[in-house]
């Protein structure tokens, strides 16, 4: 029905519905997305562009762990 109308944003919809298709089936079985990763990553990336600089890694892995929540601040840790 879409070929009956020729409107070219309808087509191109079309074409990468039928494109993706299988992939979009996939996910549907198995609804896993990398957005946990992604977000992990888009943190790490302000703390890389606001760290100006670090001397060494571990400077770096501190601040990363700091802000994404995983460093642990108990005394004597």
């Amino acid at each position: 029905r879409v070929d009956e109308v020729s409107l070219a944003p309808l087509t191109k919809v079309k074409e990468l519905l039928r494109r993706h298709f299988g992939n979009l089936l996939t996910w549907f079985k198995h609804p896993i997305t990398n957005a946990v990763s992604e977000g992990l990553n888009s943190k790490i990336q302000i703390v890389k562009a606001s760290a100006r600089g670090f001397h060494r890694f571990e400077s770096y892995r501190i601040r990363i762990l700091f802000y994404c929540g995983k460093l642990n601040m108990a005394i004597g840790a």
